[in-house]
């Protein structure tokens, strides 16, 4: 049986939200309505929301309630063509828009795998550069394959299923990724209150050399340097490399080698600025570049010091952990809506002083933990693909 296409907008209502005023916060925020922004959406079922406004907030703005059940879509912003489905009664932001089924043709978790599925589509047809967006109407324009209901029912079923699979997978890994500071606090206590009375030193004395990066511009030849957006999650992303030319002394001066931590020194966010990650040749032995030839950009500075007290591992884990950031955010400084750390910052920041023997079982426990995660996100690799391949089937009507 050949399957109806119809466009969004000629089975579905859809709508979309506004932001209360922020002059008059006192009067429209903090009341019982959840308000959804975009960023919230993370293909999940919506129980709450990070705010909410009052009742004279929805009625003095383009808020709407939206009911428990709608689907919405980020239209813009980082989420750009995400789905969500709303668990609770609220009110959106101008970003979401909502999508409400009428007259019983689409299951919402029928329409929801639809949508998922419809992402790359949204994407090619978004509009903007550093900020994409979609609009209200190219969504309500895209076709829907629709099967008769009872169909649509058992497909969202199998997708559901599987869709299940992938996220315990993920569940696993954020597990894995806070097991890390998990052990770091179990074998050396929290460092803000120093239970276990280590010794503490200024990060300036415990590294050897402070160096900023270069600030040759990439040409597309030269050597490959790590930049900010390498730098991540405590780890390397080397997805996008580029290489800078540099002369031989510089060279020389900005090449990395096993352990050098590396520090990102502006950012507009906060939060980002001081990220830090080791240095690993492991890490960059199949990007196609020898480990021998990294250097660093000019917006990371590298701090190289000697391994007789310090592990660069355990370095890296109280950088990251409540007190290194909170250090870390203190210590920082501002400067035309940039958030900024220098050597100096770095180097006073205090460092508890465990004994090197016990660093270095730590290390070899965030081995055995690295391990497991790379498994876990082969597999959960391998589980999207599976995934992506069941979705198009279902949807050409193969299953």
């Amino acid at each position: 049986m050949k399957w109806t296409e119809k466009a969004i907008g000629t089975f579905c209502d859809t709508g979309s939200g506004g932001t209360p005023t922020r002059d008059r916060a006192a009067e429209f925020y903090g009341g019982s309505i959840p308000w959804v922004k975009s960023g919230e959406l993370r293909e999940s079922i919506i129980l709450n929301a990070s705010e909410t406004i009052t009742e004279a907030g929805l009625a003095n703005s383009s808020a709407k309630l939206v009911p428990a059940g709608a689907l919405l879509v980020a239209m813009y912003g980082a989420t750009v063509g995400r789905v969500g489905i709303l668990g609770i009664e609220a009110a959106t932001n101008q970003a979401v828009c909502h999508i409400i089924p009428k007259n019983g043709e689409a299951d919402t978790r029928y329409l929801f795998h639809a949508l998922q599925s419809k992402l790359p589509e949204f994407l090619s047809r978004s509009v903007g550069g550093a900020q994409p967006n979609i609009s209200q109407e190219i969504i309500r324009r895209t076709s829907i394959s629709l099967p008769p209901l009872k169909e649509q029912r058992r497909i969202a079923a199998i997708l559901d299923k599987a869709d299940t699979l992938r996220q315990k997978r993920r569940a696993a890994l954020q597990k894995l990724d806070s097991l890390t500071q998990s052990i770091f606090l179990d074998m050396f206590g929290d460092p803000t209150s120093n239970p276990k009375g280590w010794a503490i030193l200024p990060l300036g004395e415990i590294v050897d050399e402070f160096r900023y990066g270069t600030s040759n511009k990439s040409e597309g030849v030269g050597k490959p340097a790590l930049r900010i957006p390498n730098v991540i999650g405590g780890t390397l992303d080397l997805i996008e490399l580029k290489t800078v030319p540099v002369d031989d002394a510089e060279f020389r001066r900005l090449r990395l080698e096993d352990g050098d931590l590396l520090f990102v020194r502006t950012n507009g966010n906060q939060d980002n600025v001081g990220r830090c990650a080791v240095f690993d040749r492991k890490l960059v032995e199949g990007t196609g570049y020898s480990p021998d030839d990294f250097i660093f950009a000019s917006y990371l500075i590298r701090a190289r010091f000697a391994r007789t007290k310090y592990d660069p591992i355990f370095l890296r884990e109280f950088l990251l952990s409540s007190e290194g950031r909170r250090q870390l955010k203190r210590l920082s400084k501002t400067s035309a809506g940039q958030f900024n750390v220098n050597t100096e910052s770095l180097g006073a920041i205090r460092v508890i002083q465990p004994p090197i023997l016990s660093q270095q079982v730590f290390r070899r426990s965030v081995d055995t933990v690295g391990k497991l995660r790379t498994r876990y996100s082969t597999g959960l690799e391998v589980m999207n693909l599976q995934f992506e391949s069941l979705q198009h089937r279902a949807f050409q009507g193969e299953l």
